[in-house]
C-alpha cells in the first residue's frame, strides 16, 4: 500500500481545489477555487506524525530521515493538489509556554523528544530555510497560537495542515483543516459542517467542550465525572462554558455540584484550551509566495539525501517554480513487491 502517494479526503479530494468540474464552480470546492490560498502547516504536528508513520530511513551518511521524507512528501503533495499562492510553516519552541504559566503541569508527562527525531527538525529547518519558504516560531507561543494569529491576518481561503484537532476552533467561512487520520495517507477536510457532523458542536464551541472534559494528551483536567457525552450535551444546550454556569439550576443536582465543585479547574481548561488568535507576529504575503520558493534549492537537498523517488515523482527537475510541480500517476506496486519480505525499509519508501 502507498504510504503517503494519494489522499483520500471523507468529502472533498484535493484535486477539486486545483482542477475544480463545472458542477463544482458554485459549490463549496468552487468557492475555494476561486480564491487565493494560504496554507499554514503545522510542522510540529506534521513532522510527528511523519516520524511514527515511516519506517526507517537512513541516508547515504547513515542519518535517519524518514520524518524529513514524510514531511516533504506531504508538502509536496499539498502543493501539488491546493497550487495555493502562500505557504507557510509554523513550528514549536522548546522554550516554555504562557501555558506552561498558567498550569505547571501542562504537557509534563509528555516524554522528552529522542534524538533520532529532535536531529530531523534540524535537517527540515535547514531545508526549508535554504529553499525561501517563511517560517514561524516564537518562544512563549505554540505552533497552534501562530496559525491561529495568521489566520486572522487575511481574507483568502486558509487551508491549515494538521494532525491537532485543538485547531479545528479556528474553522469558519474561509478557514479550513486538512487533518491526517491514518498515519500520512488518509486525510479529511474539515470545514463548519464538517465539524459539526463529526462532533456535533460549531468549531468556537470545541474550546467550551474541553473545559468540561480537559485534556488527557495536555495533561489538564477539566470538570470530575463529566465525560464526553454528558459535556457535548451540555454546551449544545447552553452554548458557552460561561453560559451554562449562570444557569445551573437548568441542570440536575448532580451535574451542578460537579460544576460547582471543579469551576475554577475548568475556567482553566478553557484558557489553556484556546488558541491565541494575538501573538506577536505579522503576515507579509510577499513573504510567503509559493513562486518565490526555490525549487532548485529543494532538489539539491533532496539528492543529498537521497530522495530520488519524491524528485521523480513531482518532476523536480523539470519544474521551473514550485507551483508548477506535477505529480506522476501511481503505479501500483506488484504483487511480488508487496509479497517480498526482505525489501530494505528504502525500497519500500521507494513506492510512496
Amino acid at each position: 500500500m502507498c504510504l503517503v502517494n494519494r489522499f483520500q479526503l471523507d468529502i472533498i479530494h484535493l484535486s477539486h481545489f486545483a482542477d475544480p468540474s463545472p458542477k463544482a464552480k458554485d459549490s463549496f470546492e468552487g468557492q475555494v477555487q476561486n480564491m487565493k490560498k494560504l496554507v499554514l502547516i503545522d510542522g510540529n504536528a506534521i513532522v510527528h506524525r511523519a516520524f511514527h508513520a515511516l519506517p526507517p530511513l537512513n541516508s547515504k551518511t547513515g542519518v535517519l530521515t524518514n520524518a524529513v521524507y514524510g514531511f516533504f512528501a506531504m508538502v509536496l503533495k499539498v502543493v501539488n493538489d491546493l497550487k495555493p499562492e502562500y505557504i507557510v510553516v509554523c513550528f514549536d519552541r522548546a522554550a516554555p509556554t504562557f501555558r506552561k504559566e498558567l498550569f505547571v503541569g501542562y504537557q509534563s508527562q509528555r516524554p522528552k523528544m529522542v534524538d533520532e527525531l529532535s536531529a530531523q527538525f534540524e535537517i527540515i529547518h535547514e531545508i526549508l530555510e535554504k529553499a525561501g519558504f517563511k517560517i514561524f516560531e516564537v518562544d512563549g507561543y505554540e505552533a497552534d497560537d501562530l496559525i491561529g494569529t495568521l489566520s486572522t491576518q487575511t481574507d483568502d481561503n486558509v487551508i491549515i495542515v494538521s494532525g491537532d484537532r485543538d485547531l479545528l476552533q479556528l474553522v469558519n467561512h474561509h478557514v479550513l483543516v486538512l487533518a491526517p487520520i491514518v498515519g500520512v495517507t488518509k486525510m479529511i477536510l474539515f470545514n463548519e459542517d464538517k465539524v459539526k457532523d463529526k462532533y456535533g458542536l460549531e468549531p468556537h464551541q470545541i474550546v467550551d467542550y474541553k473545559a468540561l472534559v480537559g485534556d488527557a494528551s495536555d495533561n489538564y483536567p477539566g470538570v470530575s465525572g463529566i465525560g464526553p457525552k454528558t459535556a457535548s450535551d451540555l454546551i449544545k444546550k447552553f452554548e458557552t462554558l460561561e453560559n451554562l454556569y449562570q444557569n445551573l439550576s437548568e441542570v440536575s443536582p448532580k451535574i451542578a455540584e460537579k460544576l460547582a465543585t471543579d469551576a475554577e479547574q475548568s475556567a482553566l481548561a478553557k484558557k489553556l484550551a484556546a488558541i491565541v488568535t494575538n501573538a506577536p507576529i505579522q503576515l507579509a504575503p510577499d513573504e510567503c509566495q509559493t513562486n518565490k520558493i526555490d525549487e532548485k534549492s529543494l532538489l539539491k537537498s533532496f539528492r543529498e539525501l537521497g530522495f530520488e523517488s519524491l524528485i521523480n515523482r513531482f518532476n523536480l527537475e523539470k519544474a521551473d517554480q514550485l507551483t508548477k510541480i506535477e505529480e506522476k500517476p501511481e503505479d501500483p506496486p506488484s504483487r511480488k513487491a508487496s509479497n517480498d519480505k526482505g525489501k530494505k525499509s528504502s525500497d519500500q519508501l521507494g513506492l510512496l
